[in-house]
């Protein structure tokens, strides 16, 4: 009885903290997102006489948008550790990456990754489900020109035939350079079972900490962005020339998230700070194009044998507290991925300032009006 008595300050607490980042957060989506909208209606004009510039100023702002809800996670000791190959020497091509998917806290924990990538969070595509749409920020991805695909084998073909012409309507006009994808088409708690009775059932490898990936949405991708030389080749980068600078989809970054004791953190802890801190471990290794098979019994061998590494890196980690070290290393290194207090206190100063200046402005004409 002592025992529960002690508990109930700490997590009277635990809800206070929760009520009031709930708060917080609803006061950051009431001034930043509707800023972000009003200031894309009002350069309507400037995309019309220089899209390019046009769409890097909605770039910068939508990386803003994407670091606040970083911010969250990071305020309640939410950290990531970054292991693998350095993917800033890649930021400025063009890039694919392969993401496992666990829970919600996934699409988070690649929103603080990103924000040290230079221009790459910018630039960004994500594939997100159907349902982001009617969240909060589902306005401002469909402005961005995110992609939301509906799952399911009735619209399995359909998606694929509207993810072709996204890509070629909205990709290269927006100025966009990487693209986030999540092949496994679901959570891993909702799949694993389903997964693994299609693995035994092609003789395909028993996965217990990823699920075997889908392939029609990689292979969409890769047809509509790699560019292609006279010969009919691919035209990709070298892994050892990575300051190459050709035209086209040139890499894919295979990025493996993990969460100690295998606990993912979903948007509502992300919100909410209910847990712990924690440190989420993020591996990533990079893969040219041209070394890529694009017919599809390849592709997606291809990809198998990449989950099938990432169940290795998972269970490596789950057992050791670490990822192997790359090729060539005798040790791993970890990179510390962090955000500084300064920059995150003046977009959202920018944020509040630019609110109260919209809601003058709308307010005055308001009252010219009526």
């Amino acid at each position: 009885m002592a025992a529960t008595l002690e508990e109930v300050p700490r997590r009277g607490w635990i809800l206070v903290k929760a009520l009031m980042r709930f708060a917080f957060m609803i006061f950051n989506n009431l001034v930043a997102i509707p800023s972000y909208v009003c200031y894309v209606i009002v350069l309507q004009p400037l995309r019309a006489l220089d899209s390019k510039r046009f769409w890097y100023i909605e770039g910068t702002m939508y990386k803003w948008l994407l670091g606040m809800v970083a911010s969250w996670g990071w305020f309640a000791g939410y950290t990531v550790m970054e292991w693998g190959e350095d993917i800033k020497a890649i930021s400025e091509d063009e890039a694919m990456m392969l993401v496992n998917h666990q829970a919600t806290g996934d699409v988070c924990t690649l929103m603080m990754c990103l924000q040290d990538k230079g221009r790459a969070v910018a630039q960004l595509i994500w594939l997100m489900d159907h349902i982001f749409k009617y969240t909060n920020f589902g306005i401002v991805s469909l402005i961005h020109g995110d992609f939301f695909i509906r799952q399911g084998k009735s619209h399995r073909d359909q998606q694929l035939l509207l993810l072709k012409k996204h890509l070629e309507n909205n990709y290269r006009s927006r100025d966009r350079k990487w693209i986030v994808l999540f092949p496994e088409g679901g959570f891993l708690r909702k799949r694993r079972e389903t997964s693994q009775a299609y693995a035994k059932k092609n003789n395909l490898p028993f996965l217990t900490h990823v699920t075997l990936p889908r392939f029609g949405a990689t292979k969409i991708i890769l047809s509509v962005l790699v560019a292609r030389q006279e010969n009919g080749s691919q035209a990709g980068g070298d892994a050892k020339e990575l300051e190459s600078k050709s035209k086209g989809l040139q890499w894919i970054i295979d990025t493996t998230i993990a969460y100690p004791k295998a606990e993912p953190l979903d948007i509502q802890t992300w919100i909410l700070g209910y847990r712990k801190p924690t440190v989420t471990h993020v591996h990533y290794r990079i893969f040219p194009v041209k070394d890529v098979p694009l017919e599809t019994d390849d592709l997606a061998n291809w990809l198998y044998q990449r989950f099938i590494e990432k169940e290795d890196l998972l269970s490596h980690f789950y057992k050791t507290g670490a990822f192997p070290p790359v090729k060539g290393q005798k040790e791993a290194v970890s990179r510390e991925m962090n955000l500084s207090n300064t920059w995150l206190f003046l977009i959202y100063s920018f944020a509040v300032l630019s609110a109260c200046m919209w809601y003058n402005i709308i307010e005055y004409f308001y009252h010219c009006l009526f």
